[in-house]
């Protein structure tokens, strides 16, 4: 594709985003599957200005608003062109230059170029939540957490996250591991704060390299590997991943159980563990089964007392992933903070019927806000006074040890997360 037609797609990928409900990446893989034209680097270009727009979304729309021009997708990327720096004309010339090109700028585009120039992106007067890129709302919440460092965490926030994988111990050491990655030409360091993990100098396709394919990597947050490094589930030993998703988290509890022991990953949506069947035969993970939860079933009654490990990593705002889903921040709102608080609770009250005496309960979120971490706790505390808090150990940096797990962008390098260990009663 030229510059121009690649330009075009961005603009039309960003019209599917606005129109969708849907996450971004899900939008931008089902419109990039349609066109399969588009080849994998031209992907890369339009992803980038995609995300580039979404990151800065509602500093744009501030901009756009203030000179009275509607927001739509081709003047969202005309505005990042001109307030990163372009020149109006430059900016322009990108229109109308060939048959795959945008259509050229109308006379009101033309004239909102013109009142964008000689500015930059950020400006005095935006309100903090538009200078932060988030909610209105959660401002204040992460002003609590963070204090001064606010800026340099929601800087942190707005920038493309690494890609970081976890070496799977059951197939390969991590030595073995970056040996492999560096034979299809992949340059993989060890990460700083997981045992396990191992990150990339550039994002890549690591799903098409044999040391993927053969089950000698996966790709995990390395915030999230220290969540199962939490858990510290032992060979032998019973263990529930309660919120398990596709299964990322029950691949690194697999491997800490040495594939010895059972563990069950459990899940409200059947599509998500189908999903797991195809990444725990390629980990080569045997000791895992799956089981859904549905309205009646009376699978935790039977089991209860029986795990001594239970994960619960539980649904959020996902406020810790904004770097890599930048969408996520425009469509969260208080009621959303208010109905995922109340489902957490829910969630732990049914899980804890699981541990068994002296066994350990793992909460994990990936949020950065109170009420869904520290808050949610003290309340589980309140109705659980059985259970108890244990600070994290040796096997963690001396900065993250504590009551809880806290990781976050700028200070760690990792997505946000919480998580913290708690113990019933022998």
């Amino acid at each position: 594709m030229t510059p121009a037609g690649r330009l075009q797609a961005a603009i039309e990928l960003l019209g599917a985003i606005e129109a969708d409900r849907r996450p971004a990446d899900a939008v931008a893989n089902e419109f990039l599957r349609t066109r399969r034209f588009i080849g994998g680097g031209d992907r890369r270009d339009i992803g980038e200005t995609v995300w580039s727009v979404l990151r800065a979304r509602r500093r744009l729309g501030w901009w756009l608003e203030r000179i009275g021009a509607e927001p739509t997708p081709r003047l969202m990327v005309l505005a990042l062109m001109v307030l990163g720096g372009v020149t109006v004309h430059r900016a322009a010339s990108e229109f109308g230059a060939s048959r795959f090109a945008p259509p050229a700028l109308d006379e009101a585009e033309r004239r909102a170029l013109e009142k964008l120039d000689t500015h930059t992106l950020d400006h005095p007067d935006m309100p903090d939540g538009v200078r932060l890129e988030m909610p209105d709302f959660v401002v204040p919440l992460l002003r609590a957490r963070f204090g001064e460092k606010l800026a340099a965490e929601c800087a942190a926030l707005m920038v493309p996250a690494p890609l970081d994988l976890r070496v799977n111990l059951l197939k390969a050491t991590r030595e073995a591991a970056i040996g492999a990655l560096a034979k299809v030409k992949l340059k993989a360091e060890p990460t700083k704060l997981s045992p396990w993990g191992l990150r990339l100098a550039a994002r890549q396709n690591v799903t098409v390299a044999a040391p993927f394919r053969d089950g000698f990597v996966e790709i995990q947050d390395e915030g999230s590997q220290l969540v199962a490094l939490l858990a510290d589930a032992q060979p032998g030993m019973r263990v529930a991943d309660y919120c398990a998703g596709a299964g990322g988290k029950t691949l690194a509890l697999a491997m800490t159980m040495q594939n010895k022991g059972h563990i069950i990953a459990c899940d409200v949506s059947a599509p998500r563990l189908d999903g797991a069947i195809k990444r725990l035969r390629r980990a080569g993970v045997h000791n895992a089964e799956r089981h859904l939860l549905a309205p009646g079933d009376k699978w935790a009654k039977r089991q209860e007392r029986k795990f001594d490990v239970v994960l619960v990593d539980a649904p959020c705002t996902g406020t810790g992933t904004w770097r890599r889903n930048p969408d996520a921040r425009l469509r969260l709102t208080e009621t959303d903070l208010a109905e995922l608080t109340a489902k957490q609770a829910a969630i732990l009250d049914e899980a804890q019927r699981l541990v068994k005496p002296g066994g350990a309960l793992i909460y994990a979120t990936c949020s950065m806000l109170a009420p869904e971490n520290e808050d949610q706790v003290a309340a589980f505390l309140r109705r659980h006074p059985g259970f108890r808090v244990t600070k994290l150990g040796d096997a963690f940096p001396a900065h993250l040890r504590g009551d809880y797990l806290r990781l976050s962008p700028a200070r760690d390098g990792t997505d946000g997360f919480f998580a913290c260990r708690l113990e019933r009663a022998a």
